[in-house]
């Protein structure tokens, strides 16, 4: 096991490692920007080093000054959480070349699934089944329009290096092909720096589903069961649940063991998300995130196992501590993301909190570093918290939530506690029935 680990990251995230890393004995070092001096993780941490201002360029995203805290501190791992430097293939390598443990996968996977079109490829050779579309970047605008009209109209273009909604432009006919593909590889270049994108069936109404998976870099795999991420807007994710209101049993067991297999057959190592598109019964991949979710806890909550504490193990070469067999899942639970913003336009609202109060009870978990007096820097994402509720089926869980968001109390700032206020009570929500769209739809008409 480690003796030392540096958390790579800031606010609940950070926080949340620092938890499993004393859980299991393992000495904690935190870097943080001048930004972040007074945050909760670097309070609790053994050690903190501050490794730069404010923006992440100079600071979070800074290789050598987290390297450099690396040496300085002892630390033999590196924790990355999610964002930030936890899916960059050029750190895990460079870690590694200074025998630093990355706990994660290799730089190499990394790469693979960074890399939208490889990873599409590499999903069908192992088996997961994907969107009908391009086999790789589509260049010219004849070639698209020969694409489109095979896999039939709507479409969507996709940038290749892409995330965050970034660089996808939806076509439903011929006609705005052509627009669709410039708009498309202009955002493309400008967010990611290339500009290569690919074409894929544009499905209607489907739900966002994710598999989280495990693999022990030696040929086994296992997964965790599936998440709903489909309320989203603008393609960020604001609620998930675990199980998905809209699988069965067997579809469920189904989707699962098709990645397991493939996480085992690839020689993945660590945590790891396969996303799917789920319509009419039929599951598309869209792509693999190889790193720990936002969204974990759900998976923790029906699973009753510590995801963080799974990585750690796997990481320092313990190797999986559960069968597929051992794997059990119990009840339903929720998580809605708490961001620093207004709930109708989503404007960021940083500023001081002035009173903090967070629900209790049986089935409640808050993951937050704010507290009563903490200063939201503007220099970062919004989120500031999550909520996550678990009951023994959803119409409990449904119901814990509604009080739990009733007891919770943040003030001095906007936050997003009002939009799930609203959520709770809707009867769509309440039956399960919402796809991806769902929630702009309903943000639209509430103008």
């Amino acid at each position: 096991m480690f003796q030392k680990i540096l958390i790579a990251n800031r606010g609940e995230i950070a926080l949340r490692v620092l938890r499993a890393c004393k859980e299991l004995g393992i000495q904690t070092v935190v870097v943080h920007s001048t930004a972040d001096a007074d945050a909760m993780h670097v309070r609790l941490a053994d050690e903190s080093v501050c490794i730069g201002p404010p923006p992440s360029r100079d600071s979070y995203l800074n290789i050598h000054q987290i390297v450099a805290a690396c040496e300085i501190t002892g630390a033999d791992a590196v924790h990355p959480g999610y964002g930030f430097l936890s899916e960059n293939a050029k750190f895990a390598d460079i870690l590694a070349a200074h025998n630093i443990t990355f706990i994660g996968p290799t730089g190499d996977h990394i790469r693979i699934m960074g890399d939208k079109i490889e990873a599409k490829r590499t999903a069908k050779r192992l088996g997961i089944p994907v969107v009908p579309g391009s086999d790789g970047a589509v260049t010219e605008d004849k070639e698209a329009k020969r694409i489109a009209a095979a896999i039939g109209y709507p479409v969507i273009i996709k940038a290749s290096a892409g995330g965050g909604g970034r660089g996808m432009k939806v076509a439903r006919s011929e006609a705005d092909l052509e627009v669709a593909l410039q708009t498309a590889r202009s955002e493309a270049g400008a967010a990611f720096g290339d500009d290569a994108v690919y074409i894929e069936k544009y499905l209607q109404k489907p739900r966002h589903i994710e598999v989280q998976v495990f693999g022990d870099g030696a040929g086994r795999g296992v997964h965790f069961g599936e998440r709903d991420c489909s309320l989203q807007r603008r393609h960020q994710k604001v609620w998930e649940e675990a199980p998905s209101p809209a699988l069965n049993a067997e579809e469920r067991a189904h989707i699962g063991g098709v990645c397991a297999r493939a996480i085992a057959d690839l020689g993945y190592s660590g945590a790891g998300t396969i996303e799917f598109l789920y319509e009419d019964g039929e599951f598309y991949f869209i792509e693999m995130n190889t790193r720990l979710q936002v969204e974990h806890p759900v998976t923790e909550a029906i699973t009753g196992i510590d995801l963080v504490h799974e990585q750690i193990r796997v990481a320092s070469g313990g190797g999986l501590s559960v069968r597929q067999e051992d794997i059990r899942f119990h009840g339903h639970a929720i998580e809605c993301r708490i961001n620093a913003e207004d709930p109708r336009t989503f404007t960021p609202s940083p500023g001081t909190i002035t009173h903090f109060h967070t629900p209790g009870g049986l089935g409640i978990r808050v993951d937050s570093g704010v507290y009563s007096g903490y200063k939201i820097p503007p220099y970062y994402d919004s989120l500031i918290g999550k909520l996550i509720v678990h009951g023994r089926n959803r119409v409990e869980c449904m119901m814990r939530l509604r009080r739990a968001l009733d007891e919770f109390v943040v003030d001095g700032i906007k936050t997003t506690l009002p939009l799930f206020r609203d959520l709770v009570g809707n009867a769509g929500i309440a039956n399960g029935d919402y796809d991806i769209h769902w929630l702009e739809k309903y943000l639209a008409e509430g103008e």
